[in-house]
């Protein structure tokens, strides 16, 4: 395993989609590094008037734009060089701030979900035009994402809307986001709608208060199934149409299966080429190993020289998950988290009243194939995005302070990743840790961010060839009991700052704005 020199970094530091970038955006400016090198290939100067606090900051989907918001001004500007710059002012009614700040299906397209849901707008930098539609649904920085969706290849865009206490669901066509078709479900209280990966079917689900409910769509509109629960329940569950309903919605990155999770131990695949459902994966309260089982325990000792060591034994007698549910949740609320591999060959889920277990199932045999025993609560399961059967576990704590995890079927339990032995100081603020880049021909990486610096590691040892930052950038092997001295970067000893020559777009609200040109997308309710 090998990691690459400490960069200096800020609590804004993003890789970007594919592998080839990193900007950290620090009070005045946006640097952006080329992984290859870890040098310094552009700054991008804000204006001496942007505030704090920042509300967002994104690559663009072709990892060419960066944006960066506060709640009064949205900038998108080019990540390599000065050939383009955008500035959306006043998105927001003054005074608030937006829910939700992020690139549309495009790098010409901006979406802003508003405060308090007075609307959902979508900014077209390429024609300097506007949509809006008013009533989101969802409108909390949490919740906000799952109120629209757009769909693979034709890019409509779906949303979801509340009027005179009912749910309504719109079709807008790309790039000019005219309304297609909108309709109102058959919902109480719909918490969400995705698209599947393959574009064939829109899914929107009941709120879990009002049972088990999810409605299936086609492409153009039309209903085509509805889904009330599971069929032929157990004894177990006979008393399950009086309990909550649908907790997660995941579909697998083929669009082979849909996976739902509600408020008990049970997981629910639909097969998406007939739109039923194909199996049940129960999560049992008793493990018991078998050949086709393993399962893992985390050890965790403490060397001479005080950093925490992780090590993984595997049970040989039959255990149950310790069960601690973190504060404030049900004691028995069911399954959390959903993630497929891009296989669709392995799912990986966790419970909320065992928040330090992984369940790792095979749906080809549909069955349990591995169980992670952590002694720290989960906080996040990401797959590799290409790389089959690899997943990152991420725990909270203290003792799992700039350490993470690394599990496929062949290794001998998950392997610690430590970051803390290759940071100038301990971890400082919250940390971030992502898979970098999507090449299946380059090593497995991570990337590390903390408020101060970031590390990238590479999941290959040193014989094996070269990381994606080449052999010449500060590459360190795990140290031992010693920390590794490595210079700290200032900021500003970087590369000249563009001139101001750049392309510059500009869409506002202010009166007298003659640039904007607003659709009416309000027709759909005449």
């Amino acid at each position: 395993m090998l990691f690459s020199k400490s960069v200096k970094s800020s609590l804004h530091c993003l890789p970007s989609p594919d592998g080839g970038h990193i900007a950290t955006l620090f009070a005045t400016v946006v640097n952006v590094r080329a992984v290859r090198n870890l040098e310094v290939v552009n700054v991008v100067k804000l204006p001496q008037d942007f505030a704090s606090p920042v509300v967002g900051f994104q690559w663009s989907p072709s990892s060419r734009l960066l944006l960066v918001s506060n709640p009064i001004e949205i900038r998108v500007v080019s990540a390599l060089d000065d050939s383009f710059s955008a500035t959306i002012r006043n998105p927001v009614a003054p005074g608030t701030k937006p829910a939700y700040v992020g690139f549309g299906v495009s790098d010409a397209e901006v979406c802003v979900i508003a405060s308090f849901g007075v609307k959902f707008a979508v900014y077209d930098l390429a024609s300097s035009k506007a949509v809006e539609i008013g009533s989101p649904k969802l409108f909390s920085p949490s919740a906000a994402a799952r109120c629209f969706s757009f769909r693979p290849r034709t890019h409509h865009l779906a949303l979801l809307t509340r009027t005179a206490g009912k749910d309504h669901i719109s079709l807008h066509t790309f790039p000019t986001r005219e309304l297609q078709r909108s309709w109102a479900p058959d919902t109480v209280d719909a918490q969400g709608l995705m698209w599947s990966p393959d574009g064939r079917w829109l899914v929107v689900w009941e709120s879990a208060a009002q049972g088990h409910k999810l409605l299936f769509y086609t492409s153009d509109g039309h209903i085509f199934r509805t889904w009330s629960g599971p069929t032929n329940p157990t004894p177990e569950y006979k008393d399950y149409a009086a309990g909550a309903g649908i907790r997660t919605v995941q579909f697998s990155a083929d669009a082979r299966f849909l996976a739902i999770g509600d408020y008990s131990r049970s997981l629910y695949l639909f097969n998406m080429s007939s739109v039923t459902e194909s199996m049940r994966l129960h999560h049992p309260s008793n493990l018991v190993p078998r050949d086709t089982l393993q399962i893992w325990q985390e050890q965790v000792g403490i060397s001479q020289a005080g950093p925490s060591i992780h090590t993984f034994m595997r049970t040989s007698h039959a255990i149950s998950p310790s069960t601690r549910p973190q504060e404030g949740s049900d004691p028995a609320s069911g399954c959390v988290s959903i993630s497929f591999d891009p296989s669709s060959a392995l799912v990986a889920t966790r419970l909320d009243d065992s928040p330090g277990t992984v369940w790792i199932w095979d749906l080809q045999a549909a069955e349990l194939r591995a169980v992670l025993l952590f002694h720290g609560n989960i906080s996040s399961l990401s797959w590799h995005p290409t790389i089959h059967e690899t997943l990152l576990v991420r725990c909270e704590g203290e003792q799992h302070s700039g350490v993470v995890f690394v599990w496929d079927p062949l290794s001998e339990g998950p392997r610690s990743v430590d970051f803390s032995q290759h940071l100038p100081a301990k971890v400082v603020g919250k940390s971030r840790t992502v898979w970098l880049g999507r090449d299946t021909s380059a090593s497995p990486s991570l990337f590390l961010s903390d408020a101060q610096n970031y590390v990238l590691a590479s999941l290959i040892e040193l014989d094996q060839g070269s990381p994606p930052w080449g052999d010449d950038c500060g590459v360190t092997e795990p140290a031992g009991d010693s920390r590794v001295t490595i210079r700290e970067e200032s900021p500003l000893e970087l590369v000249p700052a563009a001139e101001n020559g750049a392309d510059e777009l500009s869409i506002g609200h202010d009166e007298g704005d003659s640039e904007l040109e607003l659709e009416d997308t309000f027709i759909h309710k005449r």
